[in-house]
């Protein structure tokens, strides 16, 4: 009979469980067990809606929140960005001004907030709409399952768009009871002058967007939502119905990059921000970005980085 090392038998029953009970991304199925999380004092009283300002140093609410998904929708206007950072597509949104962010249930993301950020988040679930059901992403086609979507706007614009906001969050802050009929009908509103921006603003991008560039657009979106679980090109070619040649030459001619390129970008992009923003070890985050173990991790990062994940946070730290 082969003897059997031990020590690697208990080594691999103690990877085994850690598989097991490794940390998934976190999926917040109610308002609340969310702002739990980010964390902060705020609460909701009604399960399906919840206006929250967001104050220029607010202290309760933790600046790096890793990567997450939610099952409910979500609006955000906000302005004095200074160096928050947004993480979507396959693009690291920095220097911002103000920004307008409209997002599906169910989407990966991930956020740095700056601590002079300003502004109005809407958390709400279709059920506020007791009198009004439509089909969102039908009635609000900015309501995308496949990502997340994201305008930068200059003080200008957010001056245009802020007062709409208001009304909603006056209404919901005024309402005497916690149905905020009043403040969901002001949503709605709201919800229709933003169709008509995004509208507007997708047909004047359309008109210079070849085929090729929108093959890439829809590859990189699908990038953003699945970069965790899906590695390889064939496996976004079936999820766009085209070869993986096919695509690998789309996103070649319209980066000049090669698509793999954008899939590794994106993992790198999440290590940094979690070894840089997070007290996470480097096993928790190998394994929270679906590594099989520590050391494949540490391989991939220092081959795209040239430094390993521990010798980055050093870095960082500096």
């Amino acid at each position: 009979m082969p003897v059997i090392n031990v020590a690697i038998f208990q080594f691999a029953i103690f990877v085994h469980i850690y598989n097991l009970l490794k940390p998934a991304i976190p999926y917040y199925k109610d308002i609340n067990e969310f702002l739990q999380s980010i964390p902060s004092e705020y609460r909701t009283a009604n399960p399906d809606f919840y206006c929250l300002r967001l104050k220029e140093n607010e202290g309760s609410t933790s600046n790096y929140k890793p990567p997450f998904r939610k099952d409910f929708y979500f609006i955000g206007l906000v302005t004095n960005a200074g160096k928050t950072k947004i993480t979507y597509d396959n693009t690291n949104v920095t220097r911002l001004d103000s920004f307008l962010v409209l997002q599906s249930p169910g989407l990966l993301y991930s956020f740095y907030r700056d601590n002079s950020a300003n502004g109005y988040l809407i958390y709400f679930k279709p059920q506020c709409f007791s009198f009004f059901k439509p089909d969102f992403e039908k009635e609000f086609p900015f309501f995308n399952i496949l990502h997340t979507n994201f305008f930068k706007l200059n003080q200008s614009k957010y001056r245009d768009f802020a007062p709409h906001f208001e009304d909603v969050f006056a209404a919901y802050e005024n309402s005497t009871d916690n149905s905020h009929k009043v403040a969901s009908v002001k949503l709605l509103a709201l919800l229709y002058q933003l169709k008509e921006f995004t509208t507007a603003f997708s047909q004047w991008e359309q008109g210079f967007t070849a085929p090729q560039q929108i093959l890439f657009q829809k590859f990189i979106q699908l990038v953003n939502n699945y970069y965790i679980e899906k590695r390889t090109i064939e496996e976004y070619a079936e999820l766009l119905f085209v070869t993986p040649n096919h695509l690998s030459q789309s996103v070649k001619s319209s980066s000049g990059k090669n698509a793999l390129s954008f899939i590794n970008e994106r993992i790198i992009t999440e290590a940094k921000s979690l070894i840089l923003y997070t007290d996470f070890d480097i096993a928790e985050i190998a394994y929270q970005l679906n590594f099989s173990d520590p050391a494949n991790f540490g391989k991939f990062f220092k081959k795209h980085t040239d430094l390993t994940p521990l010798e980055f946070r050093k870095q960082g730290a500096k």
